[in-house]
């Protein structure tokens, strides 16, 4: 079935709300409103107020309301606005959620929803990647689908999990990708990758919307003889170490590309991975392309040049292939 990004997200989680009663919803207007993106639009005439929950504007409440339900036996799905505020509930995220099962054995089967990401002229408090954040917390798993298909299976998945999953949702790809997905139910497992493209020359490791422009990348390479594998990462926690260092193993010459700002992001423990471990089947530098250490323009001509794009990918990817 044709189904957007956004579509795929809102099927998921109502086939897992059919599937498990204790699968419920709590967010700042997802239940009359339907959501500031519309993911949980009609959830809340089909499944009652009791499993969608308009609450405050208050992160840290919607967080610490779900953690209290997960450990009495519920599934929540939280949704976060936008993916910046998650911010005001990191205390209980890292501090208590994060730490339950090391501290004393106990599951926090929830999933919270974060929109992010640039690309629509959001400013600095409504555009940022915060993935590395939480990529650095043991105890979190972090999921970043990039395609319709895998947005659908991986958001079953989560709910599915006994652990605290952070879910990321790019915004920009919600009603601009649209594929066909399987109307069956299918998950997706959290911590494996996928090679999305096959190809020789070099290796591009990237997630999320960035996926879109290592495909336009590869494509301009591919008519200048330059051949690029393309890994898609899906899942941050846990990483796919054996993905990625099998096409680098292969290629010999790898490009890491995230939407996320350079300093401390996921770019740079893959750097440190793939040295670590396969250092000798290299044949150049490990490249990094990825926005610039300063916060998110809301100017639309800054935020263009801010953020990574094909053009940007193809120049550095030609320069390692000449390496």
């Amino acid at each position: 079935m044709l189904m957007t990004y956004l579509e795929a997200v809102r099927r998921g989680i109502w086939e897992e709300m059919e599937r498990d009663p204790n699968v419920f919803l709590l967010g700042e207007d997802i239940g009359v409103y339907g959501g500031a993106f519309k993911v949980t639009a009609g959830m809340l005439d089909h499944f009652g107020e009791a499993r969608v929950i308009d609450t405050p504007i208050s992160e840290s409440a919607i967080v610490g309301a779900a953690i209290g339900a997960s450990l009495m036996g519920l599934r929540p799905v939280a949704e976060i606005q936008f993916a910046d505020f998650i911010t005001c509930a990191y205390d209980q995220i890292v501090n208590f959620a994060a730490k339950c099962r090391y501290r004393w054995g106990a599951a926090v089967p929830m999933v919270i929803r974060a929109p992010s990401g640039g690309g629509i002229h959001g400013g600095p408090f409504h555009s940022q990647n915060p993935e590395a954040w939480f990529a650095h917390t043991p105890g979190l798993k972090v999921v970043t689908p990039a395609t319709a298909h895998d947005a659908k299976g991986l958001i079953k998945s989560a709910i599915r999990d006994n652990d605290p999953v952070l879910f990321f949702e790019h915004k920009a790809l919600y009603r601009r990708i649209k594929e066909d997905v399987p109307e069956d139910d299918f998950t997706v497992p959290l911590g494996k990758a996928a090679v999305v493209r096959e190809g020789r020359n070099l290796s591009i490791i990237t997630y999320g919307a960035m996926l879109y422009v290592a495909r336009e990348a590869a494509e301009t390479l591919a008519r200048e003889g330059i051949s690029a594998e393309i890994v898609d990462l899906r899942t941050l926690v846990p990483l796919d170490d054996q993905t990625v260092l099998e096409s680098v193993k292969k290629t010999s010459k790898v490009l890491l590309l995230h939407e996320d700002t350079l300093t401390g992001g996921m770019g740079a423990e893959l750097a440190a991975r793939i040295s670590e471990k396969v250092f000798e089947y290299l044949d150049g530098p490990i490249v990094r392309v990825t926005a610039p250490d300063t916060p998110v323009p809301y100017s639309p001509p800054l935020e263009e040049a801010f953020l990574p794009n094909a053009a940007k990918v193809a120049e550095r990817a030609r320069w390692l292939t000449h390496y």
